[in-house]
């Protein structure tokens, strides 16, 4: 799974990236030095980032630069998703009160344009949910 292969990230503010990009946005811009270096190895548990850090010194700039992009990106994803309904709960009592059942308050949340412009709003788009 591409997550456990962008396991390790420093928390920064970036947009962030669905993983059918991210895989597209490393096999761009990585391709070449994964299959110079990392022949032969799957995306799941780490191994190709293992294999990239374990050929740093000869892996191009660019491959450097765009994995850790992605796994900054992935990261801020996961921890949108995971702080989502603690962000998001003063706007779902206001609009949305009595709403059951996460996915129904995220789709009344996305109706409400009010909340757009707020800290939940952001936790929506950067959750990849809009």
């Amino acid at each position: 799974m591409l997550l456990v292969f962008l396991s390790c990230a420093p928390n920064s503010r970036a947009d962030t990236i669905s993983y059918a990009d991210a895989v597209s946005v490393l096999a761009n811009d990585c391709g070449s030095d994964i299959k110079k270096f990392c022949k032969g190895l799957n995306l799941g548990s780490g191994r190709i980032q293992n294999c990239l850090a374990q050929n740093a010194a000869k892996v191009s700039p660019t491959c450097t630069a765009t994995l850790a992009n992605v796994i900054t990106s992935i990261k801020q994803r996961l921890a949108a998703q995971s702080s989502f309904a603690s962000v998001c709960k003063h706007d779902t009592a206001q609009f949305c009160n009595g709403v059951q059942g996460e996915g129904n308050v995220l789709a009344c949340l996305v109706k409400v344009k009010r909340v757009d412009d707020g800290q939940c709003g952001q936790a929506i788009t950067d959750a990849g949910w809009r």
